[in-house]
């Protein structure tokens, strides 16, 4: 097992959610391609790049580790079940005006976290941890008080990742094998939707002379870059400490929603973010405090 290095573990976490955070960027270019069939390249071009890393990254035994451990195998199924999942819930609502509810879905994943964390590998809540997750769940109740459904474009960006993050963590495998591993699982899914569905614009011969088709080629590095660091990150750090990092990538994803895309900020979905905010806030405040006393 590798030893942690908490300066590699931040460098490597903050990377990673500033290109996520800039992902809107990079879909908002090929928003004419439906997002199942973005997926579908993400996960062909993302196991293909992926491949080819590893055999230059080289990962010594990874594969006998796996062999001999079917476990692991699936629990990886079940992470990149979760992360094809997430991928498609977020390219749909940046395509479809819904990034102000992306934005607020990866804010509230920092406090899934935290509730994963007590849930499942028992760790212990300490009294301002509380009070921020109460505050995110005041947020999230009155959204659904003023607009009468829960935001669920939010809640299931915020679930399926913070499970896939809990999962990864728990698997141990490094990163780049179980990235490719994961998408490699993904691929006869692909393949079989391409070939049930012809008529799709990627499915056209004249489809790959466009710049469009150089785009979805590029799912491949773009996907596999953040993932990467992500996962790197998470042997690093505490995972608390990593679900700190996380709300970078959607304050980027709010500015771009409101100032470079237009999306209407109203004052009830602004006061569900500032009952998160003030969750957030708490919750930073005590990770400073718990990392001075550490020290």
């Amino acid at each position: 097992m590798q030893a942690a290095n908490p300066r590699r573990g931040y460098l490597l976490g903050l990377s990673a959610y500033i290109i996520w955070g800039l992902f809107p960027l990079y879909f908002k270019a090929i928003a004419d391609v439906p997002a199942v069939e973005i997926i579908i390249h993400r996960v062909l071009w993302s196991a293909l790049f992926g491949a080819l890393l590893l055999m230059v990254w080289k990962h010594p035994g990874w594969w006998r580790e796996l062999r001999e451990n079917p476990r692991r195998l699936a629990v990886l199924a079940l992470s990149g079940t979760l992360i094809a999942a997430n991928w498609l819930t977020y390219v749909w609502s940046v395509n479809n005006g819904r990034m102000l509810e992306a934005s607020l879905g990866y804010y509230i994943n920092p406090l899934v976290n935290v509730l994963l964390g007590m849930l499942i590998l028992g760790e212990r809540l300490r009294r301002l941890q509380w009070v921020a997750v109460g505050l995110a769940t005041v947020g999230v109740a009155q959204q659904v008080w003023q607009v009468g459904s829960l935001p669920w474009v939010s809640l299931v960006l915020a679930l399926t990742f913070g499970f896939y993050g809990l999962i990864r963590k728990q698997a141990p495998v490094k990163a780049l094998p179980g990235l490719v591993v994961e998408t490699w699982m993904l691929v006869p899914i692909a393949l079989a939707w391409l070939l049930f569905n012809p008529t799709a614009s990627s499915a056209q011969a004249a489809f790959w002379s466009t710049s469009e088709a150089w785009w979805l080629v590029a799912a491949g590095p773009v996907t596999l870059v953040p993932l990467v660091c992500f996962n790197a990150a998470a042997r690093h750090l505490p995972y608390t400490t990593l679900g700190f990092l996380q709300y970078l990538a959607p304050t980027l994803v709010l500015l771009q929603a409101v100032l470079l895309f237009g999306e209407h900020l109203s004052s009830t979905t602004l006061v569900a973010f500032m009952f998160i905010w003030a969750g957030l806030a708490v919750y930073s405040v005590d990770a400073w405090m718990s990392l001075r006393r550490r020290r």
